[in-house]
C-alpha cells in the first residue's frame, strides 16, 4: 500500500531567510506566512522525517496561500509565484519519491498565470497548480477567466482549489475561527456553484479540479441546487442538465474532520473521486491521517485503498 496527500502545504526557505532576518522579501514580512506554526520553518529532510513518522509516503506540496498575492502589482506577484515555484520544483528534484508539486501563479492577470503554468508543469514537470476561490472579488464564472481553464485542460494540469481568506463569513462575524471552520466550506461551495452553473465545466469538459476541505457544503447543499435549476430561469439558462449530474466531474479531498461526513461525500460522488488531503501543516490538518482513514469502520478496505493513494496514482500518474 502507498499513500499520496495531495494537500500539503510549505513556506519557503528564500522567504523566511530574508524576514526573520528583518529584511522585506517582495514586500513581503515576518507579520504573513504563519510563522508562528513552528513546522512550516523545517527543512525538507525535516518534512520528510514528519512523513514517515505519519506512514505518508508522497506530499503533492503547494505553497502556502499567503503567497497568492492576487492583490499585488503583477510584477510582484511573478516574482513571488517564480521563486516559490523555483524553490519547491528543487525539493521535488532533490526527492523525487516523496514530493511533487503544485505551482503558485498570478491570477490577476491571465496570460501571466497561463505562462506560469506552462513553466511549472510542462518544463519544470509540476503535476498542476493550486489557486483561490477568487480573484480579487471575482469568480471563476467569469468569462475572463476560460481561456486559464482552457490552458489547464490542455495542459492536463490538476488544480487544487484552496482558499486564502474567506470573506463571505468574516464579513459577518469574525470570531470563534469560524472564518477558517465554516468560511473555507461555504467558499467552495460557491466555487462549484459558479463553475457549474456559469458553464464552464461544460466548456472544459476534461478539467482535473479537486476542490479541498471535501469540497465545503456542496454535496450536502445539492438539493437545493437542483431545486433553483429546476423552478429559476437564471439557474438553467447556461446548463441544461442538473447541477448534481455535475458532482462526479470534480474530486474532493477527504478532509472533512468526521467519519460520517466522509461516508456521505464518499456515497454521493464515488469513492473513486475522493483523495488524501491533509493540510499538514496548518492547525485545521489531520494528526495522524493514515491511520485516521485506516481506522474508519464505515469504508471498505477497497475504499481506503483508493482515497490513499490509488485515485491519485492514477490521475498524477505518482
Amino acid at each position: 500500500m502507498r499513500t499520496i496527500d495531495i494537500h500539503a502545504h510549505t513556506v519557503p526557505q528564500c522567504f523566511q531567510k530574508d524576514v526573520l532576518n528583518n529584511r522585506k522579501w517582495h514586500n513581503m514580512t515576518s507579520a504573513e506566512g504563519e510563522l508562528f506554526n513552528p513546522r512550516v520553518n523545517w527543512t525538507p529532510e525535516e518534512r520528510i522525517a514528519e512523513m514517515d513518522s505519519m506512514g505518508m509516503d508522497v506530499q503533492v506540496v503547494s505553497t502556502n496561500v499567503f503567497f497568492y498575492k492576487y492583490d499585488e502589482t503583477l510584477t510582484t506577484a511573478i516574482a513571488i509565484a517564480r521563486d516559490c515555484n523555483n524553490e519547491l520544483h528543487q525539493m521535488t528534484m532533490d526527492y523525487p519519491d516523496r514530493l511533487a508539486g503544485l505551482a503558485t501563479i498570478p491570477m490577476q492577470d491571465i496570460d501571466a498565470a497561463i505562462n506560469e503554468m506552462e513553466r511549472a508543469v510542462i518544463t519544470m514537470g509540476f503535476k498542476g497548480v493550486m489557486i483561490d476561490d477568487k480573484v480579487n472579488g471575482h469568480t471563476y464564472d467569469e468569462p475572463e477567466f476560460l481561456p486559464f481553464w482552457k490552458a489547464a485542460e490542455q495542459m492536463g494540469a490538476f488544480v487544487l482549489i484552496h482558499q486564502a481568506y474567506p470573506t463571505i463569513v468574516t464579513n459577518r462575524l469574525s470570531r470563534y475561527h469560524l472564518p477558517n471552520s465554516i468560511g473555507n466550506l461555504a467558499d467552495r461551495t460557491i466555487t462549484f456553484a459558479a463553475m457549474v452553473f456559469g458553464g464552464v465545466m461544460d466548456k472544459c469538459p476534461d478539467l482535473k479540479i479537486c476542490l479541498c476541505h471535501g469540497g465545503g457544503y456542496t454535496c450536502y447543499g445539492i438539493g437545493r441546487m437542483d431545486r433553483g435549476w429546476k423552478v429559476r430561469p437564471e439557474a438553467s439558462a447556461n446548463i441544461t442538465s442538473p447541477p448534481s449530474s455535475y458532482l462526479r466531474r470534480f474530486y474532493y479531498d477527504c478532509l472533512t474532520q468526521s467519519e460520517s461526513s466522509l461516508r456521505y461525500l464518499i456515497d454521493t460522488v464515488g469513492a473513486d473521486r475522493v483523495v488524501l488531503g491533509t493540510d499538514w501543516p496548518a492547525d485545521m490538518c489531520i494528526d495522524w491521517p493514515v491511520s485516521w482513514v485506516q481506522n474508519l469502520d464505515s469504508l471498505t478496505r477497497e475504499e481506503k485503498d483508493m482515497i490513499l493513494w490509488k485515485n491519485l496514482e492514477g490521475l498524477l500518474a505518482i
